[in-house]
């Protein structure tokens, strides 16, 4: 498979959580700002579920890689490539009938919108304060985000209105255990209550 995309492994990682088999397959996307976790939970999400991981930033092009890695935020001719590479993968995986785990900062309604052309997605929103990610992106290594970019993600974030929404601040395993759960309820419950509008909500750490 491509770069970026990961098939499930023959065994679950350890400390993954079973999940029953599902009628149909889903396409899974977890989105937040960076650093809050999308990669862990859709790695370990994935395993759980038996089924491929795609790492969304695996498709960014070398220009868009290069500015962020200066502390450049993207604009939106940036970003169209991008996620129309992604919503190429999640469209395929579709019309496969195979499930699919993405992580992919979908920040602004209009990406959400692009990604989910044709595609029924389940969207996964990874929440947390301003400090306690900041935290966590200036403790990483060999990453071309830069915590400085922090303000603009938050800046630019609109917070969904149809998705799963969990807290970062728990463990790991703890999150993917709350995103299972709400998978197995029937769709009309599985989305928290959010703000119908779409203005940006900022979120103060």
């Amino acid at each position: 498979m491509s770069f970026g995309l990961r098939p499930h492994e023959s065994g679950l990682r350890k400390g993954a959580v079973l999940i029953e088999e599902h009628d149909s397959a889903m396409i899974i996307l977890i989105m937040g700002v960076s650093g809050s976790g999308k990669t862990t939970i859709g790695t370990l999400l994935a395993d759980a579920l038996r089924c491929s991981f795609l790492e969304g930033d695996s498709l960014h092009s070398k220009e868009n890689i290069e500015k962020m890695s200066h502390g450049i935020p993207l604009n939106d001719c940036d970003r169209a490539p991008w996620l129309a590479a992604i919503h190429a993968r999640l469209l395929e995986f579709f019309k496969r009938g195979e499930s699919l785990v993405v992580a992919c900062s979908a920040l602004e309604q209009q990406y959400r919108e692009v990604l989910a052309n044709r595609v029924p997605i389940t969207w996964v929103y990874l929440k947390g304060s301003k400090k306690m990610i900041r935290w966590r992106m200036n403790h990483r290594q060999k990453h071309f985000m830069k915590a400085n970019m922090l303000d603009s993600q938050f800046e630019a974030l609109e917070e969904p209105f149809d998705a799963i929404v969990v807290d970062i601040s728990l463990p790991s395993s703890a999150i993917v255990s709350q995103i299972l759960a709400r998978l197995r309820q029937p769709p009309a419950l599985q989305n928290d209550a959010a703000p119908k509008n779409l203005e940006k909500k900022r979120v103060v750490g």
